[in-house]
């Protein structure tokens, strides 16, 4: 039992029966009140008629009685207020800090067998299933299931706009250069994202400016500041980039960042952190104010031609320096391309939206995302296998939030489904 469930249950009114308090006072319930997630009652403004007499006030949850001094309620006027305590199991009486009774109605028996059933099948699921109500998706209706999928798809990209605000904030408003970074940051993917950004963001926007007209020259800046031009070579491409960097190191007093941070193990040679800083490279040295034209894009066709890049003519036939490999055509992946654009450009131009009224951005935002292809990776696989299949970037965009903020930590009591669940009668 967990006072979670118990203000659950208070909150949706799943009781049953003749409610009455431990000193035989008859409940009605007009309206359980508003929950409050802060400090203070759990409820407020909740309206009760307490043995024929009308009530508006607070309402406090606890499991036992006793949980009220345990808590230093009696001595916190905050809760002055209280005109029920509601316990699952009564053990002694309790007094507000200003020495009033307060009535208590324990609820054990009056919560029905089915209600606590249906919440520890999804808070113990058989065979320990990823998605606790796996089995019983079948029960939810089709609106209702998709009603929650429009949610999340907002819950999602508003999570995404937090981290858009952060380096927004990093980049002083600028929001060039908050996509510069965050572009860079997705081009990374999962395993070098931190360094990507890293680079990035001791990659002056303006000493890129100055060299924009040579591709080779933003390439060895590039390299260089990945701190991955500080050896000897035996190829004249990099012996080259290593002398070019050393000028512009020395001309605008640059610093690299370390190269023990890029990551090369485990991963296909053609995601190798020396393609991804080509193509990086061959992005800017291509596009000039990326952001106003992500603001312009229409469809996600522009906005894949703006990341077709491939690598310098070097890494056509190496995957490292020194070593050479047989030579292919070196471009970004399709699934990488729309891994940038879901979570580095719709978030941002969602986020320009809210913080310029712009509805035309948001509106766009959800658009694009409803014209991408679903994502493939392990959540939306589990989605799959339950019978959930997302039709568009929208649909995984929003199974995935169910499954990080919901699933993962235990929060059926906050999704809608598990509230559809948990009150049915099977």
């Amino acid at each position: 039992m967990t006072e979670a469930f118990l203000q659950y249950v208070w909150q949706h009114r799943l009781l049953e029966g003749q409610l009455v308090t431990t000193d035989g006072q008859s409940v009605v319930v007009e309206r359980a009140g508003e929950l409050n997630r802060d400090a203070g009652p759990d409820f407020f403004d909740a309206r009760l008629v307490v043995d024929g007499l009308r009530w508006a006030g607070n309402v406090e949850v606890h499991i036992k009685s006793s949980d009220w001094n345990a808590h230093g309620h009696s001595r916190d006027k905050a809760y002055n207020n209280v005109v029920l305590h509601v316990v699952y199991t009564h053990d002694t009486d309790i007094v507000l800090e200003n020495g009033k009774k307060v009535a208590t109605l324990a609820i054990a028996g009056a919560i029905p067998d089915y209600v606590w059933d249906n919440y520890d099948s999804l808070m113990n699921p058989a065979d320990n299933q990823a998605i606790p109500c796996a089995d019983r998706l079948p029960e939810i209706p089709d609106f209702l299931f998709q009603m929650s999928q429009d949610r999340l798809m907002v819950e999602r990209i508003e999570r995404k706009s937090g981290d858009v605000q952060r380096i927004l904030k990093e980049s002083k408003g600028s929001w060039e250069q908050a996509c510069y970074w965050l572009t860079a940051h997705y081009f990374g993917a999962k395993t070098n994202a931190f360094p990507l950004e890293l680079l990035a963001k001791t990659t002056p926007m303006g000493i890129v400016a100055k060299i924009k007209d040579k591709p080779f020259r933003i390439e060895a800046l590039y390299f260089g500041q990945a701190g991955l031009l500080d050896k000897d070579f035996a190829d004249d491409y990099p012996k080259s980039m290593q002398q070019e960097y050393n000028y512009l190191r020395a001309a605008y007093g640059l610093t690299p960042i370390g190269g023990h941070l890029w990551r090369f193990f485990r991963l296909r040679p053609a995601s190798f952190p020396t393609l991804r800083i080509s193509q990086f490279s061959n992005l800017i040295y291509k596009s000039s104010n990326l952001f106003s034209k992500l603001l312009e894009a229409q469809d996600v066709k522009s906005l894949r031609a703006l990341l077709d890049v491939d690598t310098s003519d070097y890494w056509r036939t190496h995957y490292t320096f020194d070593k050479e490999a047989p030579a292919s055509h070196k471009s970004l992946g399709k699934s990488l391309v729309d891994t940038i654009i879901i979570n580095a450009w719709i978030p941002l131009l969602f986020e320009y939206g809210v913080l310029h009224g712009e509805e035309r951005c948001k509106e766009q935002a959800f658009a694009l995302l409803q014209q991408l292809p679903p994502e493939k990776n392990h959540i939306t696989r589990l989605w799959t296998e339950a019978g959930i299949v997302p039709k568009n970037a929208a649909e995984s965009q929003a199974v995935i939030q169910r499954y990080n903020e919901y699933c993962c930590q235990k929060k059926c009591l906050d999704c809608q489904l598990a509230f559809r669940l948990i009150k049915t009668k099977k």
